[in-house]
């Protein structure tokens, strides 16, 4: 019997890790649009300057994944190109946060004793509860399109999730999918009055 409380006591603990590991895969996405807006009338975008993503004034290797990312989602979604005069200007930003996740969870433990009346040991479980910390690195990405004449953000996309090390090429795979998922709950495409892909 003690052997059976401590495996489930330790099964519990054993679930909770797993839900919590099948939390954290991917990016939790959340968009928001400006119901003002009228998405019909955007044909043409162009990156706002300077671009948040670039705020040291260059081109990094993840701001150029960024944008070249953009771009394609822009163009499947038929929008043009047009640095002169265009309709929408996109914003990227990206930027790090430490963090720290402190959880607790029940364990139980025996103590044994000698009983001089029956002549024998006894079990006698207690409760306490393990504590775990763990820190890591939060990640987030803002996808902002901004109507150029009005200079009003009407549609924003947020991705938050944890950052790991990765290689140059899995990291260009991140940025990709990351860009593909925003973009996924932009509902539009250039020039029609109600849009979906």
């Amino acid at each position: 019997m003690n052997t059976s409380k401590r495996f489930a006591a330790w099964l519990v603990a054993l679930c909770a890790l797993v839900v919590l590991a099948g939390c954290a895969t991917g990016p939790r996405i959340t968009t928001e649009a400006d119901p003002r807006a009228d998405f019909s009338a955007y044909r043409t975008w162009s990156f706002y300057t300077p671009l948040a993503i670039e705020k040291d004034g260059y081109e990094t290797q993840t701001s150029a994944l960024a944008k070249a990312a953009v771009r394609s989602e822009m163009e499947r979604r038929g929008y043009t190109y047009s640095e002169a005069n265009p309709d929408l200007w996109v914003n990227i930003n990206a930027y790090l946060e430490r963090r720290t996740d402190v959880s607790s969870y029940p364990t139980v433990d025996y103590g044994y004793y000698y009983s001089y009346r029956h002549r024998a040991y006894f079990a006698v479980p207690y409760w306490n509860e393990r504590t775990q910390v763990h820190r890591y690195t939060e990640g987030t990405m803002n996808v902002d399109l901004v109507d150029a004449r009005e200079k009003r953000l009407v549609w924003e996309g947020i991705a938050v999730g944890r950052v790991a090390n990765l290689r140059p090429d899995q990291r260009a795979q991140r940025v990709n999918s990351t860009i593909a998922e925003i973009f996924a709950n932009y509902p539009h495409r250039a020039g029609m009055r109600t849009g979906t892909l």
